[in-house]
């Protein structure tokens, strides 16, 4: 079906693509062979990226998720839920420790390898288009119809992970 995004990863040698048959794809960049297919999500695929590092893909769809995947095996990683509608924005920090989604009128960080929520970046009054971290990790800029764009601090404190943990144990 129609191809909605697509990505080169960061070495040139792969694209990922994001389509409304409800997947993704990973493609070899020299030849055009398809190299795997990234199926779980229940709706359109709206958008993908890959990490710094090309190792994970992330997608986000029209079933309110976001997807973590190993970029080699074509595996599920994580399940991001919480959005309240598309999920059209994501993108990994540069350390690859965290995630950016952008869709309702929120943008959410995640942790990338737990898939846990960590922040919710409320404040735009219609829906997230953009959502990406700065060079150094440090910030994240949205971008919504609501005719803004707003920068927002992206670290996360310490003794967040602590108080996550000590509730999981």
């Amino acid at each position: 079906d129609m191809v909605h995004k697509a990505a080169f990863s960061p070495d040139g040698r792969r694209i990922v693509t994001a389509s409304f048959d409800k997947t993704a794809r990973i493609w070899d960049a020299a030849t055009g062979a398809q190299l795997t297919v990234l199926a779980g999500h229940d709706d359109v695929v709206w958008t993908t990226a890959f990490s710094l590092d090309g190792g994970r893909i992330i997608t986000g769809s029209t079933d309110k998720t976001a997807r973590i995947w190993d970029a080699a095996t074509g595996a599920q990683i994580a399940i991001l839920s919480g959005h309240r509608d598309v999920v059209r924005a994501a993108a990994f920090s540069p350390d690859g420790k965290h995630v950016v989604t952008g869709g309702d009128n929120t943008a959410r960080i995640w942790d990338a390898n737990s898939g846990l929520l960590l922040a919710v970046l409320a404040g735009h009054g219609d829906i997230v288009r953009t959502a990406v971290f700065s060079p150094d990790g440090r910030r994240i800029v949205t971008s919504s119809l609501d005719k803004t764009a707003r920068i927002w601090d992206a670290q996360i404190p310490a003794d967040l992970y602590a108080q996550i943990e000590w509730s999981r144990a």
